[in-house]
């Protein structure tokens, strides 16, 4: 005669969720949230920076630098360090980029 042993996948879906695991869940999902406000806050700040020319251009431009620094910040906070990926899909502007490292 044999023995049978779940498969681990199944004994994790039967596992009772801890409060750790809770927690860890909702960790997840509040970075995910700030992640997308940050996200939604670099575009608008660089849609601002793209239709901004002229004068106090130098104030658009701080602002689109502060909010892209912030959301690198907290990517990096994530374990998500891909710089470079980031500035060619959100098409980041050579003179954010150099003020980036001013901080």
């Amino acid at each position: 005669m044999s023995s049978f042993r779940t498969p681990q996948s199944l004994n994790t879906r039967l596992a009772y969720e801890t409060g750790e695991s809770i927690l860890r869940g909702e960790i997840a999902q509040e970075q995910a949230a700030s992640l997308g406000r940050m996200g939604r806050k670099a575009e608008a700040a660089l849609a601002a920076l793209r239709e901004h020319q002229g004068e106090g251009r130098g104030e658009v431009l701080a602002t689109a630098a502060d909010a892209v620094w912030c959301f690198l910040v907290q990517r990096e906070v994530m374990g998500l360090r891909d710089r470079a990926q980031i500035v060619a899909d959100y098409r980041i502007p050579r003179e954010v980029v150099a003020r980036l490292g001013a901080r």
